[in-house]
């Protein structure tokens, strides 16, 4: 009778066991890295904006608004409230509010000066409202809105402007 045959046994290659491994390895860093570096919303992004937080309530700061902007012989040109839009398909969301200012003699001005700018008239205050009730204002400065027109004329004007608008936004924050 013979035994049957024993094979012998085989040795693993380190490699066969180390590589799969180091690719885990390596997916479960890469995904690290990528939760890591996810972008946090940057809520001023461009030049020139102003960032008021205040303690008044997202109405309050609205009429305060409206009451400076007069005071500074300037106009409400457009208004649009994200939280009416949202409200008239049944979802209510915080006060958020954009209200264009400007003035017909600044219209004139601006157009005289380029007439690639008239996309930025008017200019904007943004009004949100946080979660403990407060409401927040911001603006870009007239100047930085403007500056990439590269006039002059309209540069001299952005000035006047910004000088208007810091004084609206002091007014209605009580800054």
């Amino acid at each position: 009778m013979s035994l049957p045959r024993r094979r012998a046994a085989r040795s693993v290659s380190p490699y066969r066991v180390a590589i799969p491994v180091a690719l885990a390895m390596l997916a479960a860093i890469a995904a690290l890295v990528a939760a890591g570096s996810a972008r946090a919303e940057n809520p001023t992004p461009y030049p020139g904006t102003q960032v008021m937080p205040t303690s008044f309530a997202f109405d309050d700061l609205v009429q305060r608004l409206e009451a400076a902007v007069k005071s500074n012989k300037m106009g409400i040109v457009t208004r649009a409230s994200a939280t009416k839009g949202a409200a008239s398909i049944g979802v209510a969301i915080p006060g958020n509010m954009v209200i264009g200012v400007y003035r017909p003699d600044f219209a004139v001005r601006m157009l005289e000066s380029s007439v690639a700018a008239g996309i930025e008239a008017p200019l904007r205050f943004y009004l949100t409202e946080k979660a403990d009730g407060t409401a927040t204002l911001t603006y870009r400065t007239p100047s930085s809105v403007f500056a990439p027109y590269e006039s002059d004329k309209l540069d001299v004007m952005a000035k006047e402007l910004d000088a208007i608008f810091a004084r609206i936004a002091l007014e209605a924050t009580g800054g």
